[in-house]
C-alpha cells in the first residue's frame, strides 16, 4: 500500500519496513541506513534478510552477505542461519521472519526486511498454499516424464494450469502435474487458500529499488570481480569438500557452478569470472522485471530519473506509524 493510505487503513498495526529490489541494487546499505536515520528518531530498528542466498552460512562472500563492519551496529536477523546441507524453502524462511518480526515488535523495534527474493516477500505477506505432501511414488514418475510428456500430461489432468505456464518450464509444469495427481485437486485450488500471510496484521512501508539497468550490470561485473578477490573460490572449493547433493540449493546458488567448474579444471579463472558475472547480470535482470511487475502498483518504485535514491528514506519515514 502506499505511504499516504497506510497512515489510514493501517492505524494501530505494527510497522514493518521493506526494501527491495535486483542483486546490488544497494539494498543492504540502504536498510542499514534506514535504520540509523529510526534510531536519531528514538527508534531502534532490525534488519532481517529476505534473500534466499544470504540465509546460507556457507555462502558469505558469493552472496554479498553484509560484514559486521558494513552493519554498523544495526542488529541483522536471518543472515547465514542457515546450514548449506539443508535446503531453505520459502515457507521455512517466511516461518523465521515471523518470528523475527513477532520478537522486533514485541521490543519495540521497527523491523525492516530487505532482499531480493520476491516468492519469499511474497510467501511472508501473503501466505503460501497448504498442499498436503506428495505422494513420493507419484513425484518420481511425474519427474522421469519428459517435459513434453509432462506438459501434455498436464494438459489433460489440469487444463488451466497447463494454459497459463510455458511449454518449456519444466519446474512448474511437474509441480503443478504432481499435486493434481497426487492431491486430486488443482493446485489453483490449494493457492486460493493461502494461509500464515501477515501482510494483513502489520502497517507496511516498502520501497522498490529500481536503479538504471546499464549501471546496476556493471556494479554486478564488478562485484563479482571483487568476490574473486575476497575469497570466492576458497569458499566455493569448502562447498565443494563437503560432498553436499549437487541440487541443494547452497550449490546452485550464482558463482558456484561458475567457480566449481574452475576448480574441477573444466574451465580458466577469467572464463568463470565472466561466466559467474553474466549469471549474475542474468538473475538481476529477472528480478529486475518481477519487481517492477508484480508488487501492487501503489508500492513506490525508486527509480533513476524518477526519484532520487535519497529520497527512500523519505518515503519510508514519512508516516507516524515508523516515526
Amino acid at each position: 500500500m502506499s505511504t499516504k493510505d497506510s497512515s489510514k487503513t493501517a492505524a494501530g498495526r505494527p510497522p514493518l519496513a521493506l526494501i527491495a529490489g535486483p542483486t546490488a541494487s544497494g539494498k543492504s546499505d540502504s536498510a542499514v541506513r534506514l535504520a540509523l536515520a529510526l534510531a536519531e528518531r528514538g527508534r531502534r530498528a532490525v534488519v532481517i534478510n529476505a534473500d534466499s542466498a544470504q540465509v546460507y552460512a556457507d555462502l558469505a562472500v558469493l552472496s554479498a552477505r553484509p560484514a559486521l563492519a558494513e552493519m554498523r551496529g544495526v542488529a541483522h536477523r536471518l543472515f547465514g542461519t542457515w546450514d548449506g546441507a539443508q535446503a531453505c524453502s520459502a515457507a521455512d524462511w517466511a516461518a523465521a521472519a515471523r518470528a523475527e518480526i513477532a520478537e522486533a515488535h514485541a521490543a519495540g523495534a521497527v523491523p525492516i526486511l530487505v532482499g531480493g527474493t520476491g516468492l519469499y516477500i511474497r510467501t511472508l505477506l501473503e501466505g503460501i498454499a497448504p498442499v498436503p505432501e506428495i505422494d513420493l511414488a507419484v513425484r518420481e514418475a511425474v519427474r522421469a516424464l519428459d517435459t513434453a510428456e509432462a506438459y501434455s500430461a498436464l494438459q489433460a489432468e489440469d487444463p488451466a494450469r497447463a494454459a497459463a505456464l510455458n511449454y518449456a518450464d519444466r519446474a512448474r509444469i511437474a509441480r503443478a502435474l504432481e499435486v493434481v495427481r497426487s492431491t486430486g485437486r488443482p493446485l489453483a485450488e490449494w493457492q486460493g487458500e493461502r494461509t500464515g500471510g501477515i501482510g494483513h496484521r502489520v502497517a507496511l512501508h516498502p520501497a522498490i529499488l529500481l536503479p538504471d539497468r546499464a549501471g546496476l550490470y556493471a556494479r554486478c561485473d564488478r562485484r563479482f570481480a571483487e568476490m574473486i578477490e575476497h575469497g570466492a573460490v576458497a569458499e566455493v572449493a569448502a562447498l565443494l569438500a563437503r560432498g553436499l547433493d549437487p541440487a541443494l540449493p547452497v550449490m546452485r546458488a550464482i558463482g558456484v557452478p561458475e567457480i566449481a567448474g574452475y576448480l574441477r579444471g573444466e574451465w580458466p579463472l577469467d572464463a568463470a569470472i565472466a561466466r559467474g558475472a553474466q549469471a549474475t547480470r542474468n538473475y538481476a535482470k529477472r528480478q529486475y522485471t518481477w519487481f517492477r511487475r508484480q508488487p501492487p502498483a501503489e508500492w513506490p518504485r525508486i527509480e533513476n530519473g524518477n526519484i532520487d535514491i535519497d529520497d527512500i528514506y523519505e518515503i519510508l519515514l514519512r508516516n507516524p506509524v515508523l516515526t
